[in-house]
């Protein structure tokens, strides 16, 4: 395909180099696609998926300043950007070796003056990106809909007080369903107050794909009431709608809403709805969505640890919904970026895998619980036990001996495998 060469002529397919030296960032130190773990390939493991809304349409602004990313797709009409935007994008998941990417309807194919119009640029561009799938066997991890950056949408789309604008938000919605199935995306990330229509017209028009929703505390509004994956799972539950989606966790999101960084993964997982992960960071003393790549291996390693001991995130995986910081200007940087935060995520799972094998923390976290596999324990653990034996239990035992956590010992230990 020739035209892989035009964009990053300069830069080789990235190899796996375990011996290259730290200056050396053009080359994976750590991600080995092939090397197989507990029975898996690490990209099998992984999943890793490059988002097309930051990494190719991402311009470096903010509110404080104007862009400062001038791509080089991003020139000549519209509809001529948005092809070349997307050959740029298929050359970059080849050179760096990805299987999977992601992206919104607008972010493939440029808004039109009528859905019409939008939907014949939808229709033009997933043509294209059809064929590209074809030619270098790369595939949608998911698909969704931009129903926010428009005017349109300033006051909300499946929120708005306008029906005339929801419904406009429930066609957009439609097209985009279609558009998933066209290209095979294997997930569908979509509005909770459009789950219920989703259901049914995916069934309608025989989508095989899963749903994912996302838990926001603070994007874009001040608050919102799908505040973390606690919230979205009673939201789902409450609905009757658990059974057709997981939740796509993003750590950023997790820790705005003043929880750890691996919190919602955990509690997701616990509750067998964790389906994908958006891989990225952010500072936690901002109140914001910095969308960082995630660099911090310890993060990375807890992560993964759930994700190994739940058997993965299939069909779901690990997309980076992270940019490159707006003084990162050259086009080697996106490159850059990616292999960085790949390795960090293949030395999480290095070190995931070790702790657990050795089952040194398994096991101290089983005898730390020991109480509850027998007697009264095992009773409260099956919901049996009632108030009054545990009155009388503690009359013929009296006061419980005092326990150390062992806070320290479980850091140490835990530090030992990063």
């Amino acid at each position: 395909m020739a035209a892989q060469e035009e964009f990053f002529g300069g830069i080789p397919k990235t190899p796996y180099s375990p011996n290259a030296g730290p200056g050396d960032v053009l080359r994976f130190k750590h991600y080995n696609a092939e090397e197989v773990l507990m029975g898996r390939k690490m990209e099998d493991w992984l999943r890793f998926s490059v988002c097309y809304w930051h990494t190719f349409c991402g311009t470096g602004a903010d509110p404080f300043g104007s862009p400062t990313l001038h791509q080089p797709w991003n020139k000549g009409t519209p509809m001529d950007s948005a092809k070349k935007r997307l050959r740029a994008a298929f050359e970059f998941f080849t050179k760096l070796g990805v299987k999977y990417y992601t992206f919104h309807d607008r972010d493939m194919a440029p808004e039109g003056s009528t859905l019409e119009e939008s939907n014949r640029n939808l229709e033009e561009i997933t043509d294209l990106a059809l064929q590209l799938q074809s030619q270098t066997g790369i595939k949608v991890l998911w698909a969704t809909c931009n129903l926010f950056v428009h005017q349109r949408y300033m006051n909300g789309a499946a929120t708005n007080p306008d029906c005339h604008i929801l419904a406009y938000a429930g066609a957009q919605l439609k097209k985009g369903l279609d558009i998933a199935k066209k290209l095979g995306a294997e997930n569908f990330g979509t509005s909770d107050l459009m789950c219920l229509n989703s259901v049914k017209y995916k069934e309608k028009i025989g989508l095989k794909c899963q749903f994912l929703i996302e838990p926001k505390p603070k994007e874009p509004c001040k608050h919102q009431y799908d505040y973390d994956a606690m919230s979205v799972i009673g939201f789902l539950q409450h609905y009757g709608l658990k059974s057709h989606f997981k939740l796509n966790i993003e750590p950023n999101h997790t820790t705005l809403a003043g929880h750890s960084y691996e919190h919602d993964i955990v509690m997701a997982s616990a509750f067998g709805m964790l389906g994908s992960v958006d891989s990225n960071t952010g500072s936690p003393d901002l109140g914001w969505d910095m969308d960082q790549f995630p660099m911090d291996i310890r993060n990375t390693t807890v992560v993964m640890k759930v994700i190994v001991e739940q058997g993965g995130l299939q069909p779901g995986g690990l997309n980076f919904d992270a940019k490159v910081r707006r003084e990162s200007t050259d086009l080697e940087d996106l490159f850059i970026a990616h292999i960085g935060a790949m390795d960090t995520f293949a030395r999480g799972l290095r070190n995931a895998v070790r702790i657990i094998k050795d089952g040194l923390i398994a096991g101290m976290v089983k005898e730390r619980y020991s109480s509850f596999s027998h007697g009264l324990g095992q009773r409260v653990e099956d919901g049996s036990a009632s108030l009054e034996e545990m009155e009388a239990f503690i009359k013929q035992n009296g006061e419980p001996n005092v326990t150390s956590g062992k806070q320290e010992k479980y850091e140490s230990i835990f530090n030992h495998y990063i």
